[in-house]
């Protein structure tokens, strides 16, 4: 599972002592709730259904995939899976492809999800092996359901949108920038990202 409430407030309560800009986030915006989701093969295989679709559709897809193949939480199952039952649930070629190759590493034992490097490199190498998953969607990954308190998804768009707003950049600040003005952050990063987008809500909302 991912960062606690009280890991989140004690991590940006130490952010906000080394960075003002994040003190004053905080009194403008307030804590973010936790982000939670379950570590294991499930969170990654509806990472991969809902990539540039609507959560909505996400379900939809994901109940279709249910109905015609049963139990989702095992990956033998897709693996199993034909090109067309696959594609019949709404699972474009790509994506169906994407689908089996997470299957197949998990079911083989070449990935463990339980198990994935203690090193934060390591497990994005790791899991960005998978076709269909990339760096964003790794970190993601280790954030939410894994809770590693340093991850840093400096290619965020909402996140360098946000962090330049917080620091008074005139301009967004570019993924490389992001990662050298966030070092003094260390090990705190993953709490900023999560405020990084509890703030942009904020932002959003109030505009």
């Amino acid at each position: 599972m991912g960062l606690s409430a009280e890991q989140l407030r004690t991590a940006l309560d130490a952010l906000a002592a080394i960075e003002p800009a994040f003190a004053a986030g905080l009194a403008r915006a307030g804590y973010p709730e936790p982000r939670l989701r379950d570590r294991g093969y499930e969170t990654l295989l509806r990472t991969i259904i809902g990539q540039q679709v609507s959560v909505a559709a996400a379900q939809s897809i994901w109940n279709k995939l249910a109905a015609a193949l049963g139990d989702l939480t095992d990956p033998a199952t897709v693996a199993a899976a034909s090109d067309e039952t696959l594609r019949a649930a709404g699972l474009s070629r790509q994506k169906a492809s994407y689908a089996r190759s997470l299957a197949e590493e998990v079911s083989s034992g070449r990935l463990d999800l339980h198990n994935l490097p203690a090193d934060d490199e390591a497990a994005i190498a790791a899991l960005t092996h998978i076709k269909g998953i990339g760096r964003w969607s790794a970190e993601i990954y280790l954030l939410f359901a894994e809770g590693r308190p340093d991850i840093w998804p400096a290619g965020d768009l909402a996140v360098q949108i946000e962090i330049g707003r917080l620091l008074g950049h005139a301009e967004r600040p570019s993924e490389k920038l992001l990662r050298t003005l966030s070092e003094p952050w260390r090990p705190h990063r993953g709490a900023a990202a999560i405020f990084a987008w509890h703030h942009y809500k904020v932002d959003m909302d109030v505009i």
